[in-house]
């Protein structure tokens, strides 16, 4: 059984909206966009060296695809994260979307928790859910996700959609690893008990 591995990129206040431009999530009046610039080269390179090689396929919310899909096609893939991400199945869960124009990317069909079940039991290597907040709220309330690998920017937004909220019960997590970047950016490991 494959590991549904979720990555997110966060501030110490748990915040995940708009970490790569002011444009990319203003809901809710979200001021703050691309707070996550100051700490970009240096969480790249821990990306880099966190594992992608153990990546197998990619699990994406329709708004998160589209934000990826519209930028990642046209970068070289001598950068190591747009040859992982344009080489890489990538499964989109949408309601809306039938088509998709980005190389190996398909719609993730019927009910999520069977579809990703399926996903999960099938072939070899991790899943990855890379930021789609509505879609891992889901996943954590199905059960069915396995690890979290957080990146914590040294940052209190105040504002702003946050990754954990309205579970229905408490989650244990087992520390599996933890790190700092040069910028200061905690990355951590933790895997679902």
């Amino acid at each position: 059984m494959r590991n549904l591995v979720v990555i997110e990129f966060l501030s110490v206040d748990g915040v995940m909206q708009g970490l790569g431009s002011p444009e990319e999530d203003t809901d809710g009046g979200f001021v703050h966009g691309g707070w996550g610039a100051p700490y970009a080269a240096a969480v790249h390179d821990a990306v880099t060296a966190d594992g992608m090689d153990s990546t197998a396929a990619y699990l994406f919310g329709r708004r998160t695809y589209e934000k990826l899909a519209a930028f990642w096609p046209q970068q070289s893939d001598d950068n190591p994260m747009a040859r992982q991400l344009n080489q890489s199945p990538k499964y989109v869960v949408t309601r809306t979307l039938t088509e998709l124009a980005w190389h190996g990317a398909v719609v993730l069909d019927g009910d999520l928790g069977t579809a990703v079940t399926a996903l999960k039991a099938a072939g070899e290597g991790d899943i990855v859910a890379l930021g789609s907040g509505v879609l891992v709220h889901e996943l954590m309330q199905l059960g069915l996700v396995d690890e979290f690998r957080l990146f914590i920017h040294p940052l209190l937004l105040g504002t702003g959609k946050r990754l954990f909220r309205g579970l229905p019960e408490p989650q244990r997590l087992r520390l599996e690893s933890q790190t700092a970047t040069t910028a200061g950016t905690v990355v951590v490991r933790y895997r679902l008990e």
